[in-house]
């Protein structure tokens, strides 16, 4: 599944073809994905202005100038990517493009979600924050505001392994499986030790290690694993600096430590770390 890195990626890739453009036309391909699709989709977008790209966890937020957000969100495999309307005809449609949209300026966006696990809401702006979607979620990791004060207050009293709790979206949002893995490495954190146990210093350095691995990731372009590439179609390649993940029985990349990557499975999850360097 993508996660915040991917997201963000994309948002960055569409807001300089989509923000301040009004979208002409929108063809709905299937009547659902993960959810049915808005009733009368076309026919509330057609016409409208985008005025912002946000970005709430792993969901995009593309803000019309009519007051109503459109929520989409990936799901397991989804994509999006920008095409010139001119030459569209010279890449055909695949079977899982879902959605297309184009704008006044000549580009088309093609949703496209092979397991259709992603899902395209209509909501109105004010009703975002409270929305059923949103209401549960933690706070965003790259906040300014969120530091290990913070996040020591959200694992006080919590008995779950540190890794379970990082993915828990209540927690925080949008650390999915390979961010917390790479972070808890970065952080010298055992992914066994309870959440509760990381106060303080160690606190500090767990959310230091997770913006330092989300930022890193956003400026390669997230981590093309197998679904996830850039509105523009270029691949991400974070993968290519992982230290811990998918790496077992590789050596542990610090410096003097003679330990291999361990790999263990932690709530049904894979689970990538150090033995020695991670207490």
């Amino acid at each position: 599944m993508p996660e915040l890195p991917e997201v963000e990626t994309v948002r960055r890739g569409l807001i300089p073809r989509l923000v301040g453009r009004r979208i002409v036309r929108l063809e709905q391909r299937r009547r659902d994905l993960r959810f049915p699709l808005p009733v009368r989709f076309a026919q509330r977008v057609e016409g409208r202005t985008i005025r912002a790209i946000d970005r709430r966890a792993k969901y995009l937020l593309i803000r019309l100038d009519d007051d109503n957000t459109l929520i989409t969100h990936l799901g397991m495999s989804g994509r999006m990517t920008l095409h010139d309307a001119a030459s569209a005809a010279e890449h055909p449609f695949d079977r899982h493009d879902h959605v297309v949209f184009e704008t006044d300026a000549g580009w088309q966006v093609r949703f496209n979600d092979a397991r259709r696990f992603g899902l395209m809401l209509l909501a109105p702006d004010e009703a975002i924050a409270g929305h059923k979607l949103f209401s549960a979620l933690g706070p965003e990791p790259l906040d300014d505001v969120f530091d290990g004060a913070a996040l020591a207050g959200r694992l006080k009293g919590r008995r779950t392994p540190i890794k379970a709790a990082l993915l828990d979206q209540k927690t925080l949002v949008g650390v999915g499986n390979i961010y917390a893995c790479e972070a808890l490495f970065l952080a010298g954190i055992s992914p066994r030790r309870l959440a509760h146990t990381v106060q303080g210093e160690r606190a500090d350095r767990l959310v230091a290690a997770i913006k330092k691995v989300l930022h890193r990731s956003i400026e390669d372009g997230g981590s093309t694993l197998r679904d996830h590439v850039q509105p523009g179609g270029e691949l991400g390649y974070f993968q290519t600096r992982f230290n811990v993940y998918d790496r077992a029985g590789i050596a542990c990349p610090t410096r003097g430590c003679d330990r291999t990557v361990r790999r263990l499975v932690q709530a049904g999850r894979s689970t990538f770390y150090c033995a020695r360097c991670q207490r």
